[in-house]
Formats: C-alpha cells, structure tokens, sequence
C-alpha cells in the first residue's frame, strides 16, 4: 500500500517560516518554494534583497526534489559532474 503525505496551509508557512530563519542565520536572503506530494506550488517566499533571478531556480529545485523524492541538498550532490543526476537540470522541463 502506497502512503502519500500531504501538507495542510500550515504545513508550508511553518516550512518558510524555518527557511526564512536559517537564511537570517547564514546572512543571505533567499527564495524559499514550498510543494505538495503532486508537485504543485502551495507557497512562494522571496525575502528582501533575495535575487529576483532565482525565483524560478526556487521554483524548479522545489519541484524537482518533489518529483524525484530526494532532499534540494542531497540532489547538488547527486547533480555534480559523474553523479547519478548529472545534467539533470537539462532534462527536467515539466515545471
């Protein structure tokens, strides 16, 4: 039997919440995307000063961290020359 988390309202505003925190804490303002099991977009963040040119890198990485069930974090790796998803950024278009 398959289970299928999904978020409420809450769900993301308390992810942005921790996102928005921890960019505070490093010093660098950012985009923070928020996604459901099916890979809609529940909530979007751009704080102060956060490059307007990465709106829709947030966007993708949210979404491609969805679609393939691996954490932003563990994907840059996975995407670096010689990994498993190399040239993933090529071939993942359906945003």
């Amino acid at each position: 039997m398959l289970t299928t988390q999904t978020l409420d309202l809450n769900d993301p505003r308390t992810i942005i919440d921790a996102g928005i925190a921890e960019a505070e804490r490093i010093g660098n303002p950012m985009n923070i995307a928020v996604v459901d099991a099916g890979r809609c977009l529940l909530a979007f963040a751009r704080m102060d000063d956060a490059w307007r040119g990465s709106v829709d890198i947030a966007i993708g990485n949210a979404w491609t961290a969805r679609a393939f069930d691996v954490e932003t974090k563990a994907l840059a790796n996975l995407a670096q020359p010689g990994a498993d998803f190399y040239g993933i950024h090529a071939s993942t278009t359906a945003r």
